[in-house]
């Protein structure tokens, strides 16, 4: 089913809203949905492996606190964002050194696929869609919702035009939607947060800063 919609993709365009919903993404990659502080985190490229993981009352008592460093009175939606952005990196340090992701390497590794201990853009994707979903639900997003991932490719580029997946946060006051993309750093990296209308790969070089 996969195949069959990258191939649709590379006769349609670039841009792509991914399986239409976040429910959608994650039927067709066979992964549990977020439920709670319960997620079932992907690895070995393609979501090949699944291990289920619990946020913790510490784990998420330690996310309020990253959050609440960027929370003031005149705390604004970019201000959350940076927020997230320290969470994401930190959930990935946390759960790494559980699963053995921790030593997940920057961009893509195409010999990788299959080894428990990479992951690729559709497990950042994936993973980071639930990670900002546990925010929600523990109520330390303000000023978004979680998106639903979504892909752009150009193969008119080869291999660096590759279908490459983010997940999204929408912000809540202008409906502007951002790129949560921690594939293009090493696991526990802060992830790059981009309007999607600036988001693509195109080489390491030029790709955005992560959110500091």
């Amino acid at each position: 089913m996969v195949a069959g919609y990258l191939a649709i993709a590379m006769l349609g365009g670039c841009t792509h809203a991914g399986f239409g919903s976040a429910e959608g993404h994650f039927a067709t990659f066979s992964v549990p949905e977020p439920k709670g502080p319960v997620v079932h985190v992907c690895h070995a490229y393609g979501c090949q492996q699944k291990t289920r993981y619990r946020f913790t009352e510490a784990d998420l008592a330690e996310l309020a606190a990253i959050m609440a460093k960027w929370r003031t009175k005149a705390a604004t939606a970019e201000d959350e964002r940076r927020g997230v952005a320290y969470a994401v990196g930190w959930i990935e340090t946390r759960i790494g050194a559980v699963i053995g992701t921790s030593s997940d390497r920057p961009g893509m590794d195409f010999a990788a696929s299959g080894d428990p201990t990479q992951q690729d853009c559709v497990d950042e994707a994936t993973n980071t869609t639930s990670y900002l979903s546990v925010l929600a639900d523990a109520g330390l997003l303000k000023h978004h919702t979680v998106g639903t991932p979504f892909a752009k490719e150009n193969y008119l580029r080869g291999i660096a035009g590759w279908t490459h997946w983010t997940a999204v946060l929408t912000e809540t006051a202008t409906g502007k939607r951002y790129a949560v993309d921690s594939w293009i750093y090493a696991n526990g990296e802060n992830p790059a947060i981009v309007e999607v209308e600036n988001w693509y790969i195109a080489d390491l070089a030029s790709l955005p800063a992560a959110t500091r």
